[in-house]
């Protein structure tokens, strides 16, 4: 038997320690290679995907959202629901017309989040040319972000890991349609949001802060340091629903309103005093994150006809407030996650029967529909003027009440 001399052992051993890999540099490895992975799956335009394999079906070939909900009915199903498959509605193609005929490049902008599939746009890019698109699919581009907005690049499927983690089916990839798919934790990070949602750190910004900035309103807050990410709200149990402002119980998961007197008991001749407070207790980013929508908490005071008492209601607006032009911030009160907004209502008891009465009311479209109108306002098209009419419609029905309470004074 042939030993090692103990010098030459000892440096093997420590050869061995210089290429070992510690458990914190394999995460940090794996983390990288997602990130990576996303960077190339989010190159906007999502490029043109090709000709699939010639062995393949129509129906495995195709990026209809309908298909694709042939084999996933159930995700199908709440996809429908969203507002992702309404991203292509009338209130940006009633502004598309005039971009596509005037500035191309602005409305291929629109669509890198609206609709993000080549073949989903009019015109396409060459370097510093732009053409009429010959893939383009108006039906398509109708259904706004699709499955295969998300999951198709070059005609292959992607997703996450399967449900109990693994990363290859069972089945081997001849037996599946289309291939299956290529599986990776990156669709289970925050990061594969923010594409859409973040603006880069040269986008439009006001008073130092991005326009859209809710990844980092959340990285930067309490649950991405609990290592929850943006699906496990916003895509519970893997559902594809992505309920947002617009979305009553959703909202109301997320925050919380109080409304205190100062005193049980009141006498005609003594000051009132009320706190309304907003807590966001369960909201990943600000409340609300984004400029479009707007929160008002209203306190009144009624009397025993329940006739508002002249001179005593009182606003409040939670949210980011911006001229229509992009051009200035008027006010920023919107709530950061676990911070509290706080309404103080001063009033006098001047008869007896009175009740106060308090509110909040969510707005999750207010901006667009200053802009709608102020677009009605100006020169439109037939097809343009009945487009942004009937999206000033819809953010006007899209209003609903998070909050109510009256108390007898």
């Amino acid at each position: 038997m042939i030993g090692f001399k103990k010098p030459v052992l000892v440096g093997l051993l420590l050869g061995a320690s210089l290429f070992a890999v510690s458990p914190q540099q394999k995460q940090q490895s794996t983390e990288q290679a997602q990130l990576d992975f996303l960077k190339q799956h989010w190159q906007v335009p999502v490029p043109l995907q090709g000709k699939p394999r010639a062995d393949w079906s129509e129906s495995e070939a195709s990026l209809a959202p309908e298909t694709c909900g042939g084999c996933h009915p159930a995700q199908f199903k709440d996809w429908q629901t969203t507002i992702h498959s309404r991203a292509v509605g009338p209130g940006l193609m009633g502004q598309t017309p005039t971009l596509l005929r005037e500035e191309p490049a602005t409305a291929n902008v629109c669509y890198t989040c609206h609709a993000p599939l080549s073949e989903q746009q009019e015109v396409i890019s060459f370097g510093t040319r732009i053409r009429k698109n010959i893939r383009f699919d108006a039906a398509l581009q109708s259904h706004g972000l699709t499955c295969a907005g998300c999951h198709v690049r070059n005609n292959q499927r992607f997703g996450p890991p399967r449900r109990d983690g693994s990363l290859v089916s069972p089945k081997p990839a001849n037996r599946l349609s289309h291939g299956g798919a290529t599986r990776t934790p990156a669709f289970e990070r925050a990061e594969f949001c923010m594409g859409c949602h973040q603006f880069q750190p040269d986008g439009n910004a006001l008073n130092g802060k991005l326009l859209e900035n809710t990844y980092n309103e959340w990285k930067n807050g309490p649950y991405a340091a609990q290592g929850i990410q943006c699906q496990q709200c916003h895509m519970p149990d893997r559902r594809h629903l992505w309920r947002g402002i617009h979305d009553l119980e959703m909202v109301k998961s997320g925050v919380k309103i109080d409304l205190q007197l100062n005193q049980e008991r009141y006498h005609v001749g003594d000051k009132l005093e009320a706190t309304l407070t907003l807590t966001n207790s369960g909201v990943g980013h600000y409340f609300p994150t984004y400029l479009t929508p707007k929160v008002v908490l209203r306190i009144e005071i009624l009397d025993a006809r329940g006739q508002v008492i002249a001179d005593s209601l009182k606003e409040e607006i939670v949210g980011r407030q911006i001229t229509l032009d992009l051009d200035r911030e008027i006010a920023d009160t919107r709530v950061p996650p676990k911070g509290v907004h706080t309404f103080r209502y001063v009033g006098t008891i001047d008869r007896a029967g009175l009740k106060l009465h308090a509110e909040v009311i969510v707005y999750p479209d207010e901006f667009y529909a200053r802009f709608y109108e102020a677009k009605l306002a100006g020169q439109l098209s037939i097809v343009e003027r009945q487009r942004l009419t009937e999206a000033l419609d819809d953010t006007r029905e899209s209003v609903y009440k998070l909050f109510e309470q009256d108390i007898p004074l």
